[in-house]
């Protein structure tokens, strides 16, 4: 049975009352996974970081730079816009924007799934080394730059220099590709690349259809210096 603490906890932070610190530090002291509502964000930084139990948290209105960033377990729901690196560095859970995101979503992540029901601005997925990013709408320039690992799907369109750098992170763009990054080809899609997206498209709740995707991914032509490739650097 949930103790009158786990109660109160459970019934909500006001940030116009409660402190950012005062939010995250009550997650963090949590013992057990517990359902949480943040009202009156209004764009305030590092909103539930750090998280390690599966916590359920709705955050009602738009968050600032780092939201649900270094995520482990827990879901993270944002009624709203999402600044600088929303889920930045993230193990696993699930964290989903149901607005737009700023530039540099889900960088650097492990693990989780990110889901962005608008657009997000540039770099996309920077660096990422794991993580599952599904945009709805669009994405800006330099998105999966440096991509190490994971899957990136692009319901509407890429901007310029799309996986620039790339390793062997999986792209997937349904609409227009403004240009292609160094090393970053279009590749053939097989059954096994629809299974994933399918998959993918299911658990975002997207019902755009796999067949109108196409795959880019690395031309593994930059691993290691090469004095015939030096152009591309």
């Amino acid at each position: 049975m949930m103790s009158t603490i786990e109660k109160r906890r459970c019934a909500g932070f006001d940030l116009d009352v409660q402190s950012v610190r005062d939010l995250n530090g009550a997650l963090h002291a949590a013992v057990e996974p517990g359902v949480w509502e943040v009202i009156n964000p209004k764009g305030r930084h590092a909103l539930a970081v750090g998280l390690t139990l599966a916590h359920e948290v709705r955050i009602v209105g738009h968050a600032g730079y780092y939201c649900a960033g270094m995520n482990q377990l827990a879901k993270v729901v944002v009624e709203g816009n999402a600044g600088t690196g929303v889920a930045e560095n993230m193990m696993s859970g699930k964290v989903h924007v149901m607005g737009n995101a700023s530039q540099s979503a889900g960088a650097t992540a492990h693990g989780g799934l990110l889901v962005i029901d608008g657009d997000a601005s540039a770099r996309c997925g920077i660096s990422m080394k794991g993580i599952n990013v599904v945009v709805k709408g669009s994405v800006g320039h330099m998105s999966a730059f440096m991509g190490q690992s994971g899957t990136l799907v692009v319901c509407g369109d890429a901007g310029d220099a799309l996986g620039d750098s790339l390793y062997e992170a999986k792209l997937f763009v349904r609409g227009k590709v403004a240009s292609l990054g160094a090393d970053c080809v279009e590749k053939e899609m097989r059954a096994e690349h629809l299974v994933l997206l399918t998959r993918l498209l299911q658990e975002a709740g997207s019902g755009a259809k796999p067949e109108e995707f196409r795959r880019y991914g690395s031309a593994r032509k930059l691993y290691h210096f090469h004095s015939d490739h030096v152009a591309s650097y």
